[in-house]
């Protein structure tokens, strides 16, 4: 039996989409405002997905009080009030897109998960827009 236990967070954070060997013009015909040179901001919605069998003694699949742990030291204090661009060292050479931001956010958690249980990450940009990563 394998049950998946979902954690919800937020973290607010500005960025800009754009490629640094693209000028403005085409950094904007290819991102559009997202391109802005003063950056924008969102409010992200998080939500980390936990898979595995639950533990025989607690019941657990995995404590959410750890999770909730993880997640704040490994997302929100990375992430939460920053410049993704300026001031998050994985999005220095990496456009900070949802995709990439799940990804990062992924690679950051999956290594304090068990390796027998499956991680996903689903991160809403906006209340109509997110993304999905699993690893693969």
């Amino acid at each position: 039996m394998r049950i998946t236990v979902h954690r919800k967070a937020h973290f607010n954070a500005a960025h800009r989409l754009f490629r640094k060997d693209w000028d403005d013009e085409r950094n904007f015909e290819v991102f559009g405002k997202c391109s802005n040179p003063h950056y924008h901001g969102h409010n992200y919605e998080l939500i980390v997905s936990v898979t595995g069998e639950p533990n025989p003694e607690t019941g657990f699949v995995m404590d959410l009080k750890i999770l909730k742990e993880l997640i704040y030291s490994e997302v929100e204090e990375a992430f939460d009030h920053k410049n993704l661009n300026v001031e998050v060292p994985e999005f220095e050479e990496l456009i900070p897109t949802a995709e990439n931001i799940a990804v990062v956010i992924w690679n950051k958690l999956r290594t304090k998960i068990k390796e027998d249980h499956d991680l996903e990450i689903t991160l809403y940009e906006t209340p109509r827009n997110f993304v999905t990563y699993k690893g693969e």
